[in-house]
């Protein structure tokens, strides 16, 4: 069930769109902009390059018969830019021209079209005509060419804002619908996704918006279909243990009567963390706040369980909290500490923040990764004990106080992460200000620092 419900938290974490999607999509708009706008620019830049060639050319050819007529009457060409075999003439031209047809071509030199058009006149000589493209072609060509220039930058311009503003838009409605998948994950049941991204656009976003209420909805209903199952069973083992643990102590003294004693408390104990787990599951407690100075309520009651530990007040500080969940916490992590850890150890307020450290081999790995998870006792080498419920309603207990329960290794500086850890330390933060929503709620599993 854990792994069930921690997947699809996780995808909605990455779903936290910090990685420029609006970016992103505004490169990729503006690039297949700028691809089609340098396409259609070749395209039309040669389409009217050739048809001025074209133009040219034909020009060229009416031109050149002029001059052969002239030249038939005259024994001149008698027109500008005519010459009887020019020695310039293009080979493939001339050729052509000696073939007995009228011919037409267009070279590039030094940057510059040459147009050429000749014709086979008498006594086998050839007629040419030599021009170059008009200025005023050039100047349409390069005005052209800025227009095409300034075109494309301005496709390019407006497609990066129209992306920009698409990209926007689809990245704040999935930004809203992370963070409001992210308060479905914190135990936040009333959230809705599909109200919280809002708007009135029928796209892909509203679909997962549907899809995660959807699963959020499946997964609630199984958790309190669990929650209940746990709370019924717990409730119905209540009064037979009770019976037990009496009729236990009814016994006559001796060794086998305490070893009966012993796990009929124990079993009692686990019955009454189970139905405390399945209060917090259901979203049923409420704090009672009050205002205590935070050193002093830690010294008393640290002394009450074991005058043993040693509680340092670095600063005392007066919180608004609930006294007998706080209690819980704090025996809880003293009860785990001496459990599973080593002594000596040592408890520090400092302003809102208690610190509780040991000197035991650490908290497992999958604890520190995933943080307490009922049922689930942990390594060998600390956690060989116990049915996993102390860490749990400890964490349950300090998100009804609006508080932060954080846990970690002790291990030398530089040290590698494969050596043993020199003890455990546990800290609860309470909350600066008075907690406003102080109710519980679904303990789903969440990281820890």
């Amino acid at each position: 069930m854990t792994g069930f419900l921690r997947r699809p938290m996780l995808l909605m974490e990455q779903a936290n769109l910090r990685t420029g999607l609006r970016w992103k999509l505004s490169a990729a708009i503006a690039l297949v902009a700028g691809l089609v706008a340098i396409v259609l620019s070749l395209v039309v830049h040669n389409a009217a390059r050739v048809s001025m060639l074209d133009n040219a050319r034909e020009l060229a050819n009416d031109r050149v018969q002029i001059a052969q007529r002239n030249y038939e009457l005259n024994r001149r060409p008698n027109f500008p830019n005519v010459k009887v075999d020019d020695p310039d003439l293009p080979q493939a031209l001339r050729e052509k021209v000696e073939d007995g047809r009228m011919g037409s071509d267009v070279t590039d030199h030094g940057g510059l079209s040459d147009i050429w058009a000749a014709v086979p006149v008498k006594n086998g000589h050839v007629l040419s005509y030599h021009s170059h493209l008009p200025d005023r072609s050039v100047g349409m060509m390069k005005d052209l060419d800025s227009a095409l220039i300034i075109g494309s930058v301005s496709v390019v311009l407006g497609g990066s804002a129209l992306g920009v503003l698409i990209g926007g838009q689809l990245s704040r409605r999935l930004r809203k619908a992370a963070a409001a998948a992210n308060q479905v994950a914190k135990g936040e049941t009333d959230v809705r996704v599909r109200e919280a991204i809002g708007g009135v656009v029928r796209d892909e976003t509203d679909d997962l918006a549907r899809a995660v209420d959807a699963m959020a909805d499946a997964l609630r209903q199984r958790l309190e279909a669990e929650r209940r199952v746990t709370a019924d069973i717990a409730h119905e083992l209540r009064t037979p243990v009770t019976g037990l643990l009496t009729a236990a102590e009814l016994l006559p003294p001796g060794r086998p009567t305490e070893l009966v004693l012993d796990r009929a408390k124990a079993m009692r104990t686990l019955v009454e963390d189970v139905l405390e787990v399945a209060r917090l599951d259901g979203a049923s407690e409420r704090a009672e706040l009050q205002d205590i100075l935070l050193g002093e309520f830690v010294a008393r009651r640290v002394a009450a369980k074991d005058p043993d530990i040693a509680v340092r007040v670095v600063h005392e500080s007066e919180v608004t909290t609930d006294p007998r969940r706080l209690e819980r916490v704090l025996f809880n992590l003293l009860t785990n500490a001496a459990r599973h850890g080593r002594p000596p150890i040592e408890v520090t307020v400092e302003g809102r923040v208690i610190r509780i450290r040991d000197h035991g081999p650490g908290f497992p790995e999958e604890l520190l990764a995933e943080g307490p998870s009922r049922f689930r006792t942990g390594s060998m080498d600390r956690a060989g004990q116990g049915h996993g419920l102390g860490l749990t309603i400890a964490a349950g207990q300090a998100r009804v106080l609006g508080a932060r329960l954080t846990f970690r290794n002790i291990r030398p500086a530089g040290s590698p992460p494969d050596l043993p850890a020199e003890g455990a330390v546990a800290v609860l933060w309470l909350p600066e200000h008075a907690p406003t929503a102080t109710g519980s709620y679904p303990m789903m599993p969440s990281g820890t620092a």
